[in-house]
């Protein structure tokens, strides 16, 4: 509203101050000047009275504004209220160790990897954490998500548009028949400036529920990106392991193969001799193929496992080629690692975690879908310049502006609103379905990797006496055999199975690191508090 139209509205005089012309007399012009001072203070006081009787229009709107604005700011919260999911869990391990202290020794989870004693590890997984891509991008998702929380957040805030325009009219010119000549069209000039304001008051908690969730996806993200930390070190864990079971078999089947030729070579010698039939030539010369025929295997396994630990360092598959072909023995277990209790399960494996979080996310959305149910406040203003000339347009009389709350009530949506509410609670029940089938998958996998570890140890011990007898029974025959007092077929089945069980032995020496691996893995360790 221009200022000139909102005086005529107050039914203020707008009779110009009498101006002395140059031809007026001094007299005369302090009289007009004496008459304009009066009317100056006339209008001042009829203004004053006016704006006096709109007073009570105004103040009513802001007083309005105001009690919307601090129910805004003390609403109540829709929707249901978040309560931490409760779960009941075994008080102990079922296969615990026996043995095994109460008080577990002092392992870094967050850096479990160290226990193994092996810096080639320790360096690798430190590099993992660095570069690797699945993790780099767990960190962008958590970025977006505090970014959605800020676009949530936006809306318990006003918002100001500014905008401007220019337009040029021309109404239409008037023919007559009995009217001579035509009437041409009028030309006219709009300029328009100013500022559009508004502030959706948050009076039943949409907005804040929906800040709500967006905080808990926020703290899902973060608990995704331990869960990729947790999984990222166990694989660079299980591929170096793999790689040091690899080369060790490797060189076992190496030393083999060297003593089956010698016992070839052997053979043929006796062959030659007239002591032992061909049979036995043929014998040991298939054993040396067999045997030689595992080793290509065993290489190409060895190199897979390089390229896999390249690749999880988020470089190229053959840049550890030069650190990581020199064989080395496998990084071994300590004898006993306590797995603490079930309750602290929950608190410590980020997939435990974030599904809390999407539990409490789709709690809070409930609450986002049943604030549709209730009206919504609102504050609007505007401010700025009109004016038909560009000379008079920033003048202070072309201002105008506007100022005061409006209510908006859905009663009618052919209940699409309840069916929204609906949708989220269903939401709602399978987030809770799932965080009690997570708890239970990690129970199951620390279970797995406890039974996995403990009986793993006893074969191994077994193991470790079978390789010691086949050694003693592979000496015996080889002498009983150059002794002429029995036939070259028990040498070969002696070597034979010297040969499978060292190899089983490094298997199930593999197998126990990597079952320590596993159980880390299944308490969630490799992650810390930010």
């Amino acid at each position: 509203m221009r200022v000139r139209e909102f005086l005529m509205k107050l039914e203020i005089p707008l009779t110009p101050f009498a101006e002395g012309g140059k031809g007026s007399s001094k007299a005369d012009r302090f009289r007009q000047r004496e008459d304009g001072a009066e009317r100056h203070t006339r209008l001042l006081k009829v203004f004053r009275s006016r704006l006096i009787a709109a007073g009570p229009i105004l103040r009513q709107a802001a007083a309005f504004s105001i009690f919307l604005c601090a129910a805004a700011l003390s609403g109540c919260l829709v929707g249901p209220d978040y309560m931490p999911p409760q779960m009941a869990v075994p008080a102990d391990w079922i296969e615990a160790a026996p043995g095994v202290p109460e008080e577990p020794p002092p392992v870094d989870l967050a850096r479990w990897w160290t226990v193994f004693e092996d810096p080639t590890l320790v360096s690798l997984e430190e590099r993992a954490l660095r570069s690797n891509l699945d993790l780099l991008q767990a960190e962008s998702r958590i970025r977006q998500a505090r970014a959605a929380r800020g676009i949530a957040a936006s809306g318990l805030g006003p918002t100001v548009d500014a905008g401007g325009s220019f337009q040029r009219s021309r109404t239409p010119g008037r023919n007559s028949d009995w009217q001579e000549g035509e009437t041409r069209g009028v030309v006219s000039n709009s300029y328009d400036a100013g500022f559009d304001a508004g502030w959706e008051l948050d009076v039943f908690g949409g907005i804040r529920r929906g800040i709500e969730a967006a905080d808990a996806d926020l703290q899902s993200a973060v608990e995704s990106r331990r869960g990729v930390r947790v999984t990222l070190t166990a694989e660079v864990a299980r591929n170096y392991i793999e790689l040091r079971a690899s080369q060790q078999r490797i060189e076992i089947a190496r030393r083999n193969l060297a003593t089956q030729q010698h016992s070839a070579r052997l053979t043929r010698l006796r062959f030659e001799g007239g002591f032992v039939s061909g049979l036995d030539v043929a014998n040991a010369e298939a054993q040396v193929a067999a045997t030689a025929s595992t080793i290509p295997q065993l290489e190409a396994a060895a190199r897979q496992s390089i390229y896999a630990l390249g690749f999880l360092l988020g470089q190229e598959p053959a840049v550890l080629m030069a650190e990581l072909s020199p064989a080395a023995d496998i990084p071994p277990a300590p004898p006993a690692v306590p797995a603490g209790l079930p309750s602290e399960l929950l608190r410590r494996r980020p997939d435990i975690r974030r599904a809390e979080a999407d539990i409490h996310a789709a709690t809070a959305r409930i609450g986002v879908a049943t604030a549709e149910l209730f009206p919504k406040f609102t504050i609007t203003g505007a401010a700025g310049l009109t004016s038909g000339d560009f000379s008079s347009w920033l003048t202070g009389s072309q201002r105008f502006g506007s100022f005061g709350p409006s209510v908006s009530w859905r009663v009618f949506d052919t209940g699409r609103t309840r069916s929204a509410i609906a949708e989220q609670e269903a939401l709602q029940e399978q987030a809770l379905i799932a965080y009690r089938q997570t708890v239970l998958a990690a129970l199951q996998e620390v279970e797995n990797a406890l039974i996995a570890s403990l009986k793993e140890q006893e074969r191994r011990r077994s193991l470790a006496d079978a390789v010691a007898a086949n050694r003693k029974a592979v000496s015996l025959a080889k002498t009983l055999y150059t002794e002429g007092q029995t036939d070259f077929l028990n040498v070969l089945d002696a070597q034979r199975s010297l040969f499978v069980t060292e190899e089983t032995l490094v298997l199930s020496t593999s197998a126990i690191s990597t079952d320590l691996v596993a159980l880390y893995k299944a308490l969630g360790g490799g992650w810390f508090e930010e």
